[in-house]
């Protein structure tokens, strides 16, 4: 088959971006696989991120920049047996071929026009990263096929020995106003200065980011507010790089949608939590917020701890820091549950949508 694959965000090296290109690589194993995209700097920025395997993908100029019209675009793509498009909700027209959409996030409810529900009828399935995004969106593509596909989650542990760290890897951005500090960073600091304040001795919080040049000197204020705890940046380091980081850590921190109004803006939630996955393959234990995607991977007690509030995140961060037992018995089942989002399971479900 002639695939083609296309994510507007490509230049953001997200999760997103890692799941698209993870896709694309899946399928190129025994496909003729293209990625659209312009700019060749930004693929080799995704490969210096992320461990995805990309020589089999060929890099193509994108058919759906604003520069190439409908027609061209249409004639364009007939070439190609199935397009695979991460969409926040906009659908292209591709009659004949198969159109696959990929939706990571809850997207506001409308009303779709026409021209709309033209264009939906043309696609052949639409594929989710988590249970939380597909109960969002599910009203809205009523009648069309869907399923969720986990992303695929690399898991490398190395049985290095734990040291007392807590670590959380996640993007900094601040170009979105909605979305600044979407990762709550800097609640984050906050919460481990008043566990430092409090009485925890013997710990460090290691805050791993990617940060973009436009944003560093917003990320600076995070730096400065840490000033005089035990508290380490890593900054826009490899995949390998940060499993080594995970490693040697005890605790997982994920803070997404913390202090928001969920219910008006679902999409400030995590909507899946690659990271979270990552950090519970090297048996390190989550203490991650009981929304979005993250309650999907977690069970309280079990596998690691969910809180609702800052009280809450710093009374479960201190028993797991300070009970060995405990931590043993949540971090071993972290490494079994981690296991549920393989890459071979990925592989496997990616086919059978595409392909079979």
């Amino acid at each position: 088959m002639k695939i083609g694959v296309y994510d507007p965000y490509l230049d953001d090296l997200g999760g997103g971006e890692k799941y698209m290109m993870s896709v694309a690589s899946c399928l190129a194993q025994e496909h003729d696989v293209t990625v659209f995209w312009d700019n060749k700097s930004d693929i080799e920025a995704f490969k210096k991120r992320f461990t995805v395997p990309m020589e089999k993908i060929s890099i193509q100029k994108n058919i759906f920049s604003s520069n190439i019209g409908f027609f061209k675009r249409s004639r364009m793509v007939r070439k190609y047996d199935a397009l695979i498009i991460l969409s926040d909700g906009s659908i292209p027209f591709v009659y004949p071929t198969k159109l696959f959409l990929h939706i990571q996030q809850p997207i506001p409810q409308r009303q779709f026009t026409f021209k709309d529900k033209i264009k939906i009828r043309c696609i052949s399935a639409i594929f989710y990263n988590s249970q939380f995004t597909q109960q969002f969106n599910n009203s809205l593509f009523s009648g069309v096929k869907n399923t969720i596909i986990y992303p695929p989650v690399k898991l490398l542990n190395t049985q290095e020995k734990k040291e007392n760290i807590i670590i959380h890897v996640g993007r900094f951005r601040t170009k979105n106003v909605d979305a600044q500090d979407y990762k709550k960073q800097s609640f984050m600091i906050d919460a481990f200065k008043k566990l430092v304040d409090q009485g925890l001795k013997g710990w460090k919080f290691q805050l791993a980011s990617s940060v973009k040049k436009e944003d560093e000197e917003a990320f600076s204020i995070l730096r400065k507010n840490a000033k005089g705890y035990p508290i380490e940046f890593y900054i826009n380091k490899s995949n390998q790089e940060l499993f080594a980081l995970y490693n040697k850590a005890k605790i997982y921190w994920h803070a997404s949608g913390y202090g928001e109004d969920l219910k008006k803006h679902p999409e400030l939630a995590e909507h899946f939590g690659i990271t979270t996955v990552e950090a519970m393959g090297a048996g390190t234990v989550p203490v991650v917020i009981n929304s979005g995607g993250q309650k999907e991977i977690v069970t309280d007690h079990k596998n690691g701890m969910l809180w609702n509030t800052l009280p809450e995140l710093l009374e479960k961060t201190n028993q797991v820091a300070n009970n060995k037992m405990l931590w043993q018995e949540l971090s071993k089942d972290a490494i079994i549950r981690a296991q549920d989002f393989s890459e071979e399971k990925f592989r496997n479900d990616i086919k059978k949508l595409i392909i079979e």
